[in-house]
């Protein structure tokens, strides 16, 4: 299909519709020392065969984490993942946006995500899990939030060896909302205990950390989970679910909300994203969860289903 620009008179008119008299104006908010003063130096068109030389010539200039070690790390590594993810990924319904909230059509669908909720509480130690998160910081800070919604304060302490990115984000979700942000400090490599009692008083909605931090070190969180309960406050913990093959699971360290970075769930590094993040909690908690639910039900001639459930939670409903 041929394109058919605008004519000249079209573009006065054009211009003359949005108040100014040539093209070169509507940039006039761009110094003119940065400005480009000769035509783009783009080549003529190519052909199919000669795109996809000229892609992949370009394409294999890149480097990658097979080919080095890389020790980048911060919350995004390389793993193995089995092939069959992949295929299992290219049936066609997990290629929808679509939300099943019509589980007669949806069960396998549902039944998946299920089971996945199911695991990411057996890695916990939790009692719920949701269906996942934007990314591991989106889900930290919906945890933070959850803390005060349950507590009613307004206050959350968070630990400077948690990924400071997510702290960014953290940093943009509470304020908003009246919460106030406290960052601890920390003493070779870990929490300094002695700031965070100092710190933990009765208007202290949630403690947060990251274990291992972001450091690589393991925190004494079931110390930190006392202190934390002590005051009337919940622990929130971000984990690496890889480390929960060896490491104590946080139920067994005393918190009350995990979360996490799920790209190591089979996910490639995919320049950074998109991933996803997961959140469990204890069952006094799960009605302040945010994001969908699974859960198993009856039909009426008693066989098994899987539904969206406690769905008076979500906006849809309280609409």
């Amino acid at each position: 299909m041929n394109f058919v620009p605008n004519t000249d008179s079209q573009q006065a008119q054009l211009l003359a519709r949005i108040g100014v008299k040539t093209v070169e104006d509507l940039f006039e908010d761009i110094s003119k020392d940065v400005r480009l003063k000769r035509p783009l130096n783009i080549r003529g068109g190519m052909s199919e065969q000669e795109l996809v030389k000229h892609v992949t010539t370009l394409a294999n200039k890149n480097k990658t984490v097979e080919e080095y070690s890389s020790y980048l790390g911060a919350g995004a590594y390389e793993h193995f993942i089995p092939s069959f993810v992949d295929q299992l990924l290219l049936r066609s319904e997990f290629y929808t946006a679509y939300t099943p909230y019509q589980p007669e059509i949806s069960q396998g669908t549902l039944q998946a995500i299920y089971e996945y909720q199911t695991l990411v509480c057996e890695l916990t130690g939790m009692d719920a899990a949701n269906a996942s998160m934007y990314d591991g910081a989106s889900a930290l800070a919906e945890a933070a939030l959850m803390t005060c919604d349950a507590t009613r304060r307004e206050k959350v302490l968070v630990l400077q060896t948690v990924h400071p990115e997510y702290r960014e984000v953290m940093k943009t979700y509470l304020p908003p909302r009246g919460v106030e942000l406290v960052e601890i400090p920390f003493h070779e490599g870990v929490a300094d205990l002695s700031a965070l009692e100092a710190a933990l008083q009765e208007d202290v909605a949630g403690v947060v950390i990251q274990n291992p931090n972001f450091f690589g070190r393991v925190e004494k969180a079931e110390e930190i989970a006392k202190l934390a309960h002590a005051k009337g406050a919940l622990l929130v913990m971000a984990v690496n679910p890889v480390s929960l093959g060896l490491l104590k699971s946080p139920g067994e360290c005393g918190a009350d909300i995990v979360v996490g970075e799920g790209q190591a769930f089979g996910n490639p590094l995919n320049f950074g994203g998109p991933y996803l993040g997961f959140l469990a909690t204890r069952d006094k908690l799960i009605r302040r969860m945010p994001g969908r639910i699974v859960g198993v039900a009856k039909d009426k001639n008693g066989k098994k289903g899987y539904v969206l459930t406690l769905q008076a939670r979500e906006q849809h409903i309280r609409r």
